[in-house]
């Protein structure tokens, strides 16, 4: 699971079966976790409506159908066979699709977006030639702005179903497997089975913190005894009670089944779909393993224990009418094993939620690298698994939920159906957002993506139709849920970009900022200030604020700029983007530092001496530049230029390390890597690739390759002197404190959101300072009010 077999089927060395193997094997825990507990409430959801069992077994046979061929055509056909190759550098999920159609087309909202973001490593793919249908699409995509802001809520709503899904999930599986004392203790004893839920629920959610790697070696065991528990109960139940139940492999019976019940099968729909719940999770932990993998161990192992048990339940049923009014998965188990399947389905439903809590952080997480969710604290509970991270906050949120749920439905019926709805919206956006990256990545035929979206679409419409009728039987649920996270996300999403159209339109000119001196009565102190700004050029209207209420500012000065770029991750060399603002003598400079949606953000100790050192590694390359011909001067223009002339001043500055006194040798002819990337040593040789037209490597050679002594070493020197006795003073870190508020004269509706709903939840959300993880003895914050 750790971040390079997200790629490991491009590689000969890691390809190994071994290794593949070893990834089915852990994938179990992880990825089938939830999809393998569904036997334990699907036909207890299905035959909830009121559905009459004949001695023909028609609506037995039908519903058994409906599980087969759901199971075969959405998670084998659509998620193992095409969906898992929409990988976005091994990585899966909602935001893996939506960053693809991102780089493929100019349709994201994100507003810091740089042409230099495409030079990064993981954002370039390989394509086949753009067709001219695809480039219609294209074109009429990015043409209509109201088609990003569709998009961006399509997403959304899928990321606020997967948060529904994270509290649904624990509740009624863990509910299912305990409502099994019923059937193995006297009758009285019924009334244990929620608060014996609620228990498991609150140890579940408390272990948390201590993250899924601490007892992941658990979870794989478990989940296997599980299957090959399900699968060996399937077998004996086929065969002792009804070996013809094979017959239901024909979709006649489906067609049966609805011409039979009509109104009231359709509407038992709703329970068949619970089958396929987790079906999503084999996409969404695509980056923790490989896509050969995660196939083998569903085409080989889950699917077809899966299929036998569903088969095995269905032929203990079609002998047994008289148990049609309490249908339970614990009725076709012999007495003699019931107890030791009853332990091994607790602790499997435990597996299966702790899955989707996990996959509810994540999403949580990269919601917030996009802007669209408040910032909460992200605790990363593995330094050696990568995404595995805990947010205290949504975990206790999702617990007191999760157990207020469990308490007010106590019924499998009303959970099914809200989780059923859940489920299927998650679908339904993955199909939508598929079909266009047929069309924009793959450049497929729009009619192929079309009939995708066809296919897929009726079918998972047919059962979310079936789901959302039930609305008033637990299906509000998560719509309720949906509409207040979507309300809070897209308050917070439009509040942001306000805010940095704010910052863009009264950012001040570089001029000002030279003019700054002690003729003015600014004084210049020893350290470092770092300005934290989400503008990626010109200078910062909270700067002018700061320098205003008082008039001194550090020696030396860096504008800071941490931004998301789409890619899930970025690599560590291509990280940071370094440049002069002003001549060199100002000392000031610009970093912005980019992250991908997955990345681990560094806390403050380790980004701040790295910030120095790349610091160091552009100063030496900006003087060793000078000396072949190109002004060290060379600063950003005024703000009256573009942002991308700005931009191709930026170097990215790789993972290096240097001596005090290094020369250097310039080689014009650069290898196509041109980022420094797993050197076989980083303290003789570095990559800087420059963001412009032209793409140099610069590598540092010995002491007597270069004559020394010259002007521009000299002033080199004295520049790094300068950071190294700055270093020394200490840092501070200057962040904006906002208050922002709507324009007089704007609609109802803006004057809401903006100064109720955002403020509070600025108010209620961590501010940047904890977010930075900035000790507060070297913060400063200045006050900003904006008007928007």
């Amino acid at each position: 699971m750790d971040l390079t077999y997200g790629k490991c089927w491009g590689s000969n060395k890691e390809n190994s079966w071994k290794t593949i193997m070893v990834l089915a094997y852990q994938s179990l825990g992880v990825v089938y976790g939830d999809l393998s507990i569904s036997p334990l409430y699907v036909f207890k959801s299905t035959f909830a409506e009121d559905i009459h069992h004949s001695e023909s077994n028609e609506e037995i046979f039908g519903v058994l159908s409906f599980v087969l061929w759901t199971l075969t055509l959405v998670p084998l056909f659509k998620y193992v066979f095409i969906v898992l190759r929409a990988d976005d550098n091994g990585e899966g999920g909602t935001f893996a699709l939506y960053s693809l159609i991102c780089r493929h087309a100019k349709v994201s909202l994100l507003p810091n977006r740089q042409a230099s973001d495409e030079d990064v490593s993981t954002y370039k793919m390989e394509h086949p030639p753009e067709t001219r249908s695809t480039s219609k699409v294209k074109t009429v995509l990015e043409k209509h702005k109201g088609l990003h802001t569709a998009l961006l809520v399509l997403v959304l709503l899928g990321t606020c179903m997967v948060v529904g899904d994270g509290l649904l999930t624990p509740a009624i599986s863990v509910f299912t497997a305990v409502s099994g004392l019923e059937s193995l203790m006297s009758q009285h004893h019924q009334y244990a089975v929620v608060p014996i839920t609620c228990f498991i629920l609150v140890c579940l959610f408390a272990l948390q913190h201590y993250g899924t790697h601490r007892v992941g070696f658990f979870f794989a065991p478990i989940v296997l005894i599980w299957l090959l528990c399900i699968s060996a109960l399937g077998l004996y139940n086929i065969f002792h009670w009804n070996p013809q139940v094979y017959k239901a492999i024909s979709p006649y019976y489906m067609y049966k089944f609805l011409k039979k019940t009509r109104l009231s099968g359709w509407m038992s729909l709703g329970g068949v779909l619970l089958c396929i719940t987790g079906s999503e999770a084999m996409f969404a932990d695509l980056g923790h393993f490989s896509y050969m993998a995660i196939q083998i161990a569903f085409t080989f192992l889950v699917y077809p224990t899966l299929i036998l048990a569903y088969m095995g339940q269905a032929a203990y049923l079609s002998k047994h009418h008289e148990n049609a009014a309490g249908i339970s998965f614990y009725l076709s188990v012999p007495e003699k094993v019931k107890w030791p399947v009853f332990m091994v389905a607790i602790l499997a439903s435990v597996v299966g939620s702790q899955a989707i809590i996990s996959g509810t952080f994540s999403i949580i997480n990269q919601s917030q690298s996009l802007g669209c969710f408040p910032r909460v604290k992200v605790v990363h509970t593995s330094d050696k698994i990568h995404g595995q991270i805990y947010i205290p906050e949504i975990n206790w949120i999702l617990m007191i939920l999760c157990i207020a749920v469990t308490i007010g439905f106590r019924d499998t019926k009303h959970l099914g159906n809200a989780s059923g709805l859940a489920v299927m919206t998650v679908m339904l956006v993955t199909t939508c957002l598929m079909s266009l990256v047929m069309i924009l990545c793959w450049h497929k035929p729009p009619i192929l993506a079309l009939c995708f979206l066809l296919f897929f679409g009726s079918i998972e419409i047919l059962y979310f139709s079936a789901s959302l009728v039930k609305f008033t039987e637990g299906a509000w649920l998560p719509i309720l849920l949906a509409l207040f996270l979507m309300t809070i996300m897209l308050v917070w999403h439009y509040a942001t970009i306000k805010k940095y159209e704010f910052d863009l339109h009264n950012k001040v000119s570089l001029e000002w900022l030279l003019a700054l001196g002690p003729s003015l009565g600014i004084s210049r102190v020893p350290g470092i200030g770092l300005v934290f700004t989400d503008l990626t050029s010109g200078i910062p209207a909270n700067f002018s604020r700061f320098v205003t209420n008082l008039p001194a500012f550090h020696k030396v000065l860096v504008f800071v700029c941490v931004k998301s770029v789409p890619v899930p991750y970025v690599p560590p060399a291509e990280r940071y983007l370094v440049g002069r603002v002003g001549p060199s003598t100002h000392r000031s400079y610009r970093c912005i530092v980019r992250y991908g949606y997955r990345d681990v953000h560094q806390d403050v100790d380790s980004f701040e001496s790295e910030l120095v050192a790349k610091l160091e590694a552009f100063i030496r390359y900006d003087w060793t530049r000078g000396a072949h011909g190109a002004d060290p001067s060379s600063n950003e223009h005024d703000d009256a230029h573009s942002s991308g002339s700005n931009e191709c001043r930026l170097s990215v500055i790789g993972n290096i390390r240097f001596s005090h006194e290094p020369p250097y040798e310039m080689d014009e002819n650069p290898q196509p890597a041109s980022v420094s990337i797993g050197l076989p040593s980083v303290e003789s040789v570095t990559d800087i690739m420059e963001m412009g037209p032209i793409k140099r490597r610069v590598r540092f050679a010995d002491d007597d390759e270069v004559s020394g002594g010259n002007e521009k070493e000299v002033g080199m020197r004295q520049e790094l002197e300068d950071l190294w006795d700055a270093q020394q003073s200490g840092t501070a870190f200057i962040i904006g404190h906002s208050h922002v508020r709507a324009k007089q004269g704007s609609s109802f509706l803006k004057r809401v959101a903006i100064n109720c709903g955002y403020s509070f939840l600025r108010k209620n959300c961590r501010g940047p300072d904890v977010a930075l993880r900035v000790p507060p003895v070297s913060l400063l914050e200045v006050g900003m009010v904006y008007v928007v």
